[in-house]
């Protein structure tokens, strides 16, 4: 069983810790991050603790992108801009600071934030050639399939 007084966002979701919170249902609580990268970045979690996406049980899925698409409505209308770059650390980086519940970025965007597109998050010059990557991924599909179930790109 996790120990929720140990996580800042289990504490930030049963109210023990105050957040700016914007909005909030049975299971998800979205809140204004304290280190904004752009004016209304907001943090959408699940009320549940999970570290990964992976860690999230299925029915909780669904009901954490819903809250993710609300609160992306509100965060659209309340900043008049028609983009948001939206984005899941899943897991740390050795040397990160990373909080070890799953959350989702939300950050409203503006010709003035100077920031770019997902690609420029991060970027690594010495790749293996995609047919190698697409290769990799299409034999761990198939390792970890039933039998009677082909991967796409078979």
């Amino acid at each position: 069983m996790h120990d929720r007084d140990g996580c800042i966002f289990c504490r930030i979701a049963d109210k023990k810790v105050k957040a700016f919170v914007v909005h909030e249902d049975e299971h998800i609580l979205a809140f204004l991050d304290i280190h904004p990268r752009v004016e209304g970045h907001t943090l959408v979690i699940p009320k549940i603790h999970a570290e990964t996406l992976l860690d999230l049980p299925s029915g909780e899925i669904n009901p954490l992108f819903l809250g993710v698409r609300k609160v992306s409505e509100i965060l659209l209308s309340a900043f008049k801009t028609k983009t948001l770059t939206v984005g899941i650390n899943h897991g740390d980086v050795e040397g990160e600071k990373w909080v070890p519940h799953l959350h989702v970025h939300l950050l409203p965007r503006s010709l003035r934030d100077g920031g770019g597109s997902i690609q420029t998050v991060v970027h690594v010059e010495d790749q293996r050639p995609i047919e190698d990557m697409h290769a990799l991924i299409i034999k761990t599909l198939k390792n970890n399939l039933p039998r009677n179930q082909k991967a796409a790109g078979e």
